[in-house]
């Protein structure tokens, strides 16, 4: 009895065991399918609102080094399967009294350019996206310090900006992002009596909103 009762109990699970591999295949399958469907799904445009921290040395002779503080708008739109993106920057910063002249600032930058997103694969780090990016377009300065009688405001209106650097999100869902750090290079090319050369460093964090 004890035999029969092996046997047969070992024929229910060898039945059960092949009637279920049909169901486990196809929901290994849909699983599968399901991954590479969000490994292939395209990539989206994206809005970053940020705020951001400027070190300039603005003033001629020595380091002249001053603070401004301010925020940007990044709109990003993504091109061949996301490796790359084109870009457009906006930044608005803005400092008093700066220098023992007790001058103002109001310093803006208009951008655009190319972004590079490597892709990192489905690993422990996926829900980070480093980017590196080269933006250039013009900026614009207001406020004493690049007012009459300052002899440095001659292109006040209108200089040429470039922006390089790069930064590190971490996605949050399929709508929002954080910007966890953002680091550029932000040069412009403003007269100021001198070198006509402003060296800016500019660090930005804030959201970032998937379309």
């Amino acid at each position: 009895m004890r035999v029969r009762f092996k046997y047969t109990f070992a024929l229910l699970f060898a039945i059960a065991a092949v009637s279920s591999a049909p169901a486990l295949a196809q929901s290994g399958a849909q699983g599968s399918a399901q991954s590479k469907a969000a490994a292939d799904k395209p990539p989206v445009a994206e809005l970053a609102l940020v705020y951001s921290y400027l070190h300039s040395n603005a003033p001629p002779g020595g380091c002249g080094c001053f603070n401004l503080n301010g925020g940007s708008a990044t709109f990003a739109w993504p091109l061949r399967q996301g490796s790359f993106a084109l870009v457009g920057d906006i930044t608005a910063a803005h400092a008093n009294g700066i220098s023992s002249t007790g001058y103002s600032l109001t310093l803006s930058a208009f951008t655009a350019g190319v972004r590079y997103l490597p892709l990192l694969g489905h690993t422990s780090l996926s829900s980070i996206q480093p980017f590196g990016q080269v933006l250039v377009g013009v900026a614009h300065s207001s406020g004493s310090l690049v007012q009459n009688p300052n002899p440095g405001a001659g292109n006040a209106g209108a200089a040429f900006a470039a922006n390089l650097g790069g930064g590190l999100d971490l996605h949050i869902d399929r709508r929002f992002s954080l910007r966890l750090l953002e680091a550029d290079y932000l040069v412009t090319t403003f007269d100021n009596g001198s070198n006509n050369h402003q060296n800016n460093l500019r660090i930005s964090t804030g959201v970032v909103i998937h379309f």
